[in-house]
């Protein structure tokens, strides 16, 4: 785990990278910031009240002096922001819904990532996944020829890295979502140097058993080769068939997979989420994220039980993101 994040501070750090944390007050946000700004990692950008943040931090006996502080209220860039935020949503809102909703901290702070202002958001210690996410799609908007967002973990233990997804957004995917999904997860991949090899998963191995839901992903599997033909990308596999080589080799001979991925799409968000909490809790592997993938700019969702040092975490995931 270590080594993972060596890597990414190493590609963040110097870079100057603004990373809004929308959620002040909250003491593992003030906490990650000050750690952040200190490092030299990101230039924190806290949303709130000045004096408010500034007296909380002091409270704590944390140094928050390297990071920036907003606050919605009074924001001397307030009537560009509410412009740009009617001019984005294309007659979905008024100036003076815009003027409201920009009170909001998550919807405040994806404003100043999608004007330039920042270059990514992390949120969700306090808010729900909705709460952050809605925002992005809103305002920010998924990358062209990407219809959705999709969430993936890295999972690490020791030196071995993989990638699963999604785990955390996509509830029913069809072939054309789980073919973005696949193609999103191999930049994610090689954003923590995973050279992938992206397995599409199901409970058949090439043809073995034919159903709606195996068919689905084999359609995957080909509009993924059609949009990226350099990418080694197989399935429908079984687990195993993708992950042991003696078992491919009996099940896929002609995979070039050759039971050696290291990139997992799973068919559904049931099944990926089941996947990466067995991993997690049997393998003993450290589950990283979720990532989110798939945005024009990175934002990223925190869990309400997360602590400081996962705030640490994603908001360095997210400087990498925007490189």
């Amino acid at each position: 785990m270590s080594d993972l994040f060596e890597t990414l501070t190493d590609k963040v750090h110097g870079k100057g990278k603004r990373i809004v944390l929308p959620e002040a007050l909250d003491e593992r946000i003030l906490t990650a910031a000050s750690r952040l700004a200190t490092k030299g990692l990101v230039i924190p950008v806290l949303v709130g009240n000045e004096d408010e943040v500034k007296q909380k931090a002091g409270e704590l006996g944390l140094d928050i002096s390297a990071a920036e502080i907003l606050d919605p209220e009074s924001y001397e860039g307030t009537e560009e922001m509410v412009q740009s935020f009617v001019e984005r949503r294309k007659g979905k809102a008024t100036e003076a819904d815009a003027k409201e909703i920009l009170k909001d901290g998550n919807y405040f702070g994806t404003m100043l990532v999608y004007m330039g202002k920042a270059d990514g958001l992390v949120s969700g210690a306090v808010h729900s996944t909705a709460d952050t996410v809605r925002p992005a799609l809103q305002i920010i908007k998924t990358k062209p020829g990407i219809k959705k967002t999709s969430g993936v973990f890295i999972m690490v233990r020791e030196e071995e890295k993989y990638v699963f997804a999604d785990c955390a957004i996509n509830m029913t995917p069809d072939s054309v979502d789980l073919a973005e999904i696949a193609l999103a997860s191999s930049e994610t991949a090689k954003l923590f140097d995973v050279d992938p090899k992206v397995a599409m998963l199901s409970f058949s191995t090439k043809g073995s058993a034919k159903s709606p839901e195996t068919e689905k992903v084999a359609e995957a599997v080909k509009m993924a080769k059609e949009k990226n033909p350099d990418l080694m990308i197989d399935g429908e596999f079984q687990f195993d068939a993708a992950f042991v080589p003696s078992v491919a080799e009996k099940k896929a001979p002609d995979s070039p997979l050759k039971g050696e991925a290291n990139t997992f799409i799973f068919p559904s968000l049931e099944a990926g989420n089941i996947g990466y909490k067995i991993a997690q809790r049997l393998g003993g592997f450290d589950a990283v994220g979720p990532v989110l993938q798939g945005l024009n700019q990175p934002v990223n969702d925190l869990s309400r039980g997360c602590n400081a040092d996962d705030v640490y975490k994603l908001a360095l995931i997210t400087a990498a993101q925007s490189l």
